[in-house]
């Protein structure tokens, strides 16, 4: 619960009509809470604070700046952007859910640990499926903590003349340090291939060993998340270089019925038989989940009918698996 001091913070902000303060008190408050654990409640406050000035037209408040027009090769390397997602808002299994909770209390702890020479988690491996979460995952630790989302292009990083990967890969590295944010490496087995496999050449070889060496080095206060498809691809020299591995699965039966009723909203009817439903979609994807429910809602709304049926779910579900096979 908030602190005396702060409630009467906040009523003395309201008694005096003193806006900015009001807002930043409020804040304050999210903040303990979220240390408390309670997350979703922090969310929530943050959000109707972001409400509140949106309505009586206050500037938000500062929020980390981000490379700003990069100079030179970091602007083919980088692309930034400020996410807004919410943990609360993903489907994830329970071990996942724990893991994330604990990185974001972990950071939001980071003096109180750096003040016992422990430092939070910060560098994630992220491994499963095509879409389960892991590029969702990268955004919603940025929005979480309020930091920019920095996503690496691989179409840039790698090419096929001596050395100039590697250099790439350090002016990003450099890019780490030097302006605090989430960056994200995704379809990390491009660049973290098994060094030996039949795929491995000599400019990747070189490559890898030199992302070896940097994450090892970076002491930044920068978040690091690689995501991957294929885990049993990676060189096995990298799985230590992380602080925390984290696996996706295509969401169980409870997980799909939850991702149904949170994507319908108001156009799930109360006689929708979920169960059916989540049958039909095990083996799909949180992705393939949603956008079953997505075709679903936009037969509902082009036929002016006010709720979905799990038929046209269902049909939706099929058609999906059926583009996988063909």
């Amino acid at each position: 619960m908030a602190k005396a001091d702060q409630v009467k913070a906040l009523l003395r902000a309201y008694a005096i009509d003193d806006k900015q303060n009001f807002y930043s008190v409020a804040l304050q408050m999210a903040a303990d809470e979220a240390v408390r654990g309670h997350v979703k409640f922090a969310a929530e406050l943050r959000d109707l604070v972001d409400a509140a000035k949106a309505t009586r037209g206050v500037a938000p408040a500062p929020r980390a700046i981000p490379l700003v027009q990069p100079k030179g090769e970091l602007s083919e390397l980088l692309t930034v952007h400020y996410p807004h997602e919410h943990l609360q808002t993903m489907v994830l299994a329970k071990e996942v859910q724990e893991k994330l909770q604990r990185v974001l209390v972990e950071q939001r702890q980071h003096e109180r640990l750096s003040a016992h020479s422990l430092a939070p988690r910060r560098k994630l491996l992220l491994v499963g499926p095509p879409g389960t979460g892991k590029t969702m995952t990268a955004a919603v630790l940025a929005g979480e903590l309020r930091l920019p989302l920095f996503t690496v292009r691989f179409d840039s990083l790698i090419t096929k003349f001596m050395g100039e990967s590697a250099s790439k890969l350090r002016l990003v590295f450099d890019a780490i340090k030097a302006t605090r944010g989430v960056y994200f490496f995704d379809e990390f087995d491009s660049l973290g291939l098994q060094r030996g496999s039949q795929h491995d050449v000599a400019e990747m070889r070189r490559t890898l060993n030199m992302f070896l060496q940097l994450i090892e080095r970076d002491d930044s206060n920068s978040l690091i998340v690689a995501a991957t498809n294929h885990g049993k691809d990676l060189d096995t020299a990298l799985f230590r270089r992380f602080d925390d591995v984290i696996r996706y699965a295509a969401p169980d039966n409870t997980q799909i019925q939850s991702l149904i009723l949170s994507r319908l909203g108001a156009f799930a009817s109360n006689a929708l038989n979920l169960e059916r439903i989540a049958e039909a979609g095990v083996g799909e994807s949180h992705a393939d989940v949603v956008n079953a429910c997505n075709d679903a809602l936009k037969d509902a709304i082009m036929a002016h009918e006010t709720s979905v049926s799990e038929e046209s779910i269902i049909r939706h579900l099929r058609e999906r698996a059926s583009m996988k096979i063909g």
